[in-house]
């Protein structure tokens, strides 16, 4: 049903022909990278957390990033609490493994982290645990709803120059 609802929500910009289905499992980065061919960093992860009155609040990361702790109570206020994966599936309809802003149950507060910023493309879920669509940055942030970008993560910032020419140049 997930799976549907984010192909009916990409439909009003003619995308959800571009929705990719997968005999494998895609639900971890890593079977998400292994399955479509990419490096992990470039697999794009949602993660669900107790926003504000209940509502949940969505943070798009890239694959290598960790959330960091610091970072994301000085952005927002708050200490990272992340759902429960059967708060996860009452707020967004998504099963864990297949989340991702897209055709939401609920609204939820949608933000991005620029640890995306390294890639031309990324390839977040759609809705179920074998399925992505690959995306350009900015499609992200237009598709997603975004409220903005944010830095609220550690972990990626460590590559070299020419490592990162390299992983912006990974292709599918």
């Amino acid at each position: 049903m997930s799976l549907e609802s984010v192909k009916a929500y990409f439909k009003q910009w003619n995308r959800d022909a571009d929705i990719m289905e997968f005999d494998t499992p895609s639900a971890t980065v890593e079977q998400a990278a292994e399955t479509i061919g990419v490096i992990p960093a470039r697999i794009a992860k949602t993660l669900a957390f107790r926003g504000n009155e209940d509502k949940a609040l969505l943070v798009v990361t890239s694959g290598d990033a960790k959330i960091d702790n610091k970072k994301f109570r000085h952005t927002f206020g708050f200490k990272a609490r992340m759902l429960t994966p059967d708060e996860v599936l009452e707020q967004t309809g998504h099963v864990i493994g297949g989340v991702c802003p897209f055709g939401l149950k609920n609204e939820c507060d949608v933000y991005l982290d620029t640890s995306l910023k390294r890639f031309d493309t990324v390839f977040p879920a759609c809705g179920n645990t074998n399925s992505a669509i690959e995306l350009t940055i900015d499609e992200l942030y237009q598709y997603s709803l975004a409220k903005e970008w944010v830095d609220v993560c550690k972990g990626w910032e460590g590559a070299d120059s020419q490592e990162m020419a390299a992983l912006r140049n990974d292709s599918v």
